[in-house]
């Protein structure tokens, strides 16, 4: 499992016009992409780095100060652009495959008590953010 994480002040998804997830204060945005061998046991290795990661003000953690997340699915993750002008998803998993180890990920991050906000697997979404420092990293489990 992959993902994009980045520190915001808030973000918000939204599909189809309508606000679907949202954070309103400073916490977490991630971009989960799964590619074919992610298991459950990445899915909670994702979470606990997720509510872990020492990247908030004062090298506070999500789980340091309760700061929300904002968790959202993202396939292109895995794509490959090396080669030609169009990337291949050839190591993004089926969403059959994706989606139930991206909720596990939304899952384990509430049982250790996170406030989590999501998008909507799937869907065509617009995900628009406040991102603070700029403070962007890969995690990758």
């Amino acid at each position: 499992m992959r993902a994009v994480v980045q520190r915001v002040a808030n973000a918000a998804v939204t599909v189809e016009g309508a606000v679907v997830g949202e954070i309103t204060r400073p916490g977490l945005l991630a971009l989960v992409g799964v590619t074919h061998s992610d298991t459950e046991a990445e899915a909670r290795k994702l979470a606990a780095k997720l509510w872990k990661l020492r990247i908030l003000d004062d090298e506070k953690s999500c789980s340091d100060i309760g700061a929300p997340l904002l968790v959202v699915s993202q396939f292109t993750l895995y794509g490959d652009a090396r080669k030609g002008r169009r990337p291949t998803w050839q190591a993004a998993a089926p969403g059959s495959v994706a989606e139930p180890l991206v909720d596990a990920v939304v899952k384990e991050l509430r049982d250790l008590g996170a406030e989590v906000a999501t998008g909507v697997f799937g869907a065509m979404m617009s995900v628009s953010l406040t991102n603070e420092g700029p403070f962007t990293v890969i995690v990758e489990v």
